[in-house]
């Protein structure tokens, strides 16, 4: 017996000087919208680093020299979580950077292809007062990142939820 069929998904948490987080809107098929991290799936043959790069250049421009620490690992098994899978594992990595304006390698309409809408950089006290209908992903990204911005980096990536 085997098990679950799961996609691998490299995401970063690109946090600027004043420890704001970039995050992307996302409107689903389904109507749902979400902002969450860039990144997105490691394609055959490619590290998760690798993906991490090429996701970050793509969506943002951003460049990413050395590797950055692997600080959560999010695990979902969910039938049609994700198209095709059983569910996915997103690991996330901490990038360290000044603020910018993502301009990355994806035409706009390649990005709305990608149900990439807008993006933002938000502070957590902006996340915990948003009144919006769209879910943050993961759910309890301000709480998350606001222990790893006063902890530091985890030995080892921190197993985090929905």
């Amino acid at each position: 017996m085997t098990g679950p069929r799961l996609r691998r998904s490299a995401r970063a948490l690109v946090v600027d000087q004043d420890g704001r987080v970039l995050l992307f809107r996302s409107v689903l098929p389904d109507g749902v919208s979400l902002w969450f991290t860039p990144g997105g799936g490691v394609e055959p043959g490619e590290s998760v680093l690798q993906a991490l790069c090429r996701e970050l250049a793509e969506e943002t421009g951003l460049v990413v020299d050395a590797d950055p620490p692997h600080v959560w690992r999010q695990r979902v098994v969910a039938v049609e979580h994700v198209p095709g899978f059983d569910g996915v594992i997103n690991d996330y990595f901490l990038v360290r950077t000044d603020a910018f304006d993502p301009q990355g390698t994806l035409t706009p309409d390649q990005l709305r292809d990608e149900w990439l809408h807008e993006h933002r950089w938000w502070s957590t006290a902006e996340i915990r007062a948003y009144e919006g209908d769209a879910l943050f992903g993961p759910r309890d990204v301000a709480q998350l990142l606001s222990e790893l911005l006063e902890h530091g980096v985890p030995d080892a990536p921190r197993p985090i939820g929905l």
